[in-house]
């Protein structure tokens, strides 16, 4: 049996062969091209034209899709995810289950990379895992008692609109989201609100102008000893450990993988998420939960959508 994983983002989509033996998995093939906007179907097209070959090449298989949320996993819709524009109601495991003639499962990106985490990357061996992404968003998918738990139709673990504050960078559009601290954009944003405030900080300085401010950036100055940027990160790191808190004391898991700016970063992060975790977290729970950056790194896409495929039925 071989699977074949769909990753559909924002920027770029790709398509996987691999094929999975026990708990080891081996890329066959890729091939990943930009992603064009307003155009599904253009997508869908080109997406198919990669796969068909892949499919004559390695045999029968199943498909998974990986895809930003929302999306309705019951049905394989895709409902308009923010960073898809023109993609409503896109009937995505339709097409290619008419396509191939295989099944096809369509994930929230956040739940196929929890299990692909849970598989093959931090969370293996684990029966309770939370996976958080911390990339240019914030989601979370829940394995829960060895199984993935996604809701009613698959949006559950959609943290990131939950309001830690009553004051901070706009998303989701609430202020004070938790994705406003806790993601790769909403460290940005607290970057440019720095630099409004105190135009002579270093962080200005280096970056020129407020559209090159990146978390990336703002960590290389922290690291370097700038008190304003690792006051950023510290704000940061507070803010993902009072969410954190909640998700311990609520679900109980023994590991908490995080991905993206934790994964690259988790340096500037811990103290304080560490202290705010030991404040606000019952001791029982925190004490036998284990905070992990995630293993698959750059890889993690790909490992999503074929961790989707295995959910085919």
């Amino acid at each position: 049996m071989f699977y074949y994983g769909i990753d559909i983002g924002g920027t770029k989509c790709a398509v996987t062969a691999a094929k999975v033996v026990g708990d080891e998995i081996t890329i066959l093939e890729k091939e990943s091209f930009p992603t064009p906007k307003n155009d599904p179907d253009g997508v869908l097209n080109r997406l198919y034209e990669l796969l068909a070959p892949m499919i004559i090449k390695q045999g029968e298989g199943k498909i998974g899709i990986s895809c930003g949320g929302p999306l309705d996993e019951e049905t394989g819709v895709v409902l308009g995810p923010p960073n898809l524009p023109g993609w409503d109601h896109v009937e995505i495991v339709r097409f290619f289950e008419e396509k191939t003639g295989y099944k096809a499962k369509l994930l929230n990106d956040a739940n196929a990379s929890a299990l692909a985490e849970w598989r093959f990357g931090a969370g293996k061996g684990t029966k309770n895992m939370v996976f958080m992404t911390f990339g240019t968003g914030l989601g979370a998918g829940l394995v829960l008692n060895g199984k993935l738990y996604s809701g009613a139709n698959g949006n559950a673990g959609e943290v990131g609109h939950v309001r830690m504050s009553l004051s901070g960078p706009v998303h989701y559009g609430k202020k004070g989201a938790w994705e406003s601290f806790c993601s790769g954009s909403g460290i940005a944003d607290l970057g440019r609100e720095l630099v409004r405030k105190k135009p002579e900080c270093a962080l200005l300085k280096t970056a020129g102008n407020e559209e090159n401010i990146t978390a990336k950036l703002i960590a290389e100055l922290a690291r370097k000893g700038d008190k304003d940027c690792r006051a950023i990160y510290r704000k940061s790191g507070r803010i993902l450990g009072k969410g954190l808190a909640i998700l311990i004391d609520v679900l109980n898991p023994e590991t908490v993988v995080i991905g993206g700016v934790y994964m690259r970063s988790h340096d500037l992060l811990d103290p304080a998420m560490y202290k705010e975790i030991k404040k606000e977290s019952l001791p029982y729970a925190a004490g036998v939960c284990r905070i992990k950056p995630a293993l698959l790194s750059e890889n993690i896409g790909d490992y999503a959508a074929i961790s989707a495929a295995m959910e085919a039925e």
